[in-house]
């Protein structure tokens, strides 16, 4: 599949998906995919700047959403101008995909919607690549169905999105063994920081762990993937959502290090083979 230039899966090197959970300032939402782009282009590494104008899911009514469809396109259509990356954000209302298919480059459908027919139907529509988020309470194997939906609406670009599934109360596990299963039938991508999340854990808000997001990113990686999608935020700890889970561009950096070299040997035996 394509999102804008970038080639993902079918041997394509290895993609990054990142930016920030969800939309503050235009001038940070700028800042932070100029930084974001400077990392990945020292480790080789092309690059979708992901960022969310509404996080409708969130657990309490008082909780800070984003800026909203209008003020939130208009910040990602500065970032695309102004960066040359292309952007993916979040649609959560089937009315909301044809508007902001007039400015990202994919569609995401978020992991709670995964399997609702009108908003699959309407991102489908727009023609543009579609980033299917897998449940946490869907099987590897089940999100097919899902595909299979998506591609009988005439969504040719397909990329579904991992983050593990829910295991007991406020944990997630990831399964490296889900990433292949789902790979025999799409591309697929490794959400590193979302895997981290203990949902509901931190007083009604999604708590998490960053520590975990690099060993579990290396392992999705050794395992094979197409794209790794990784949340940053210049300081977490002032993030107005998923902040325990997200990365600061320090830790990026070295992330992007870890996972170049798993994925440059993958590609070094590969190639060997196949000489």
């Amino acid at each position: 599949m394509q999102i804008g230039k970038i080639q993902i899966g079918d041997g394509s090197p290895l993609a990054l998906i990142s930016g920030l959970n969800v939309l503050e300032k235009k001038a940070d939402a700028v800042e932070c995919a100029f930084n974001i782009r400077t990392i990945a282009q020292r480790h080789g590494m092309p690059l979708v700047f992901k960022a969310s104008f509404d996080k409708a899911n969130r657990s309490k009514a008082e909780a800070y959403r984003g800026p909203g469809l209008d003020e939130g396109l208009r910040i990602l259509a500065e970032v695309k101008q102004e960066t040359g990356l292309p952007v993916v954000t979040d649609v959560h209302e089937p009315g909301h995909a044809k508007i902001a298919a007039e400015v990202v480059d994919c569609l995401q459908v978020p992991a709670f919607l995964c399997r609702q027919t009108d908003l699959i139907a309407a991102c489908a529509a727009t023609g543009l690549p579609v980033n299917l988020k897998k449940a946490q309470f869907v099987a590897p194997s089940d999100i097919r169905l899902a595909v299979d939906k998506l591609r009988s609406f005439g969504a040719n670009d397909v990329l579904v999105t991992d983050r593990g599934t829910t295991f007991g109360y406020n944990n997630l596990v990831a399964d490296m063994r889900g990433l292949m299963q789902i790979r025999e039938f799409a591309p697929v991508c490794f959400d590193a920081t979302h895997a981290v999340q203990y949902p509901g854990r931190d007083d009604g808000a999604s708590g998490g762990d960053r520590r975990f997001v690099a060993p579990l990113s290396r392992a999705a990686v050794a395992t094979g993937i197409d794209a790794l999608f990784v949340e940053a935020h210049p300081n977490p700890e002032s993030a107005p959502c998923d902040g325990p889970s997200q990365l600061d561009f320090e830790a990026l950096e070295s992330l992007l290090e870890e996972v170049g070299a798993i994925d440059r040997a993958l590609r070094a035996v590969e190639a060997k083979r196949e000489a």
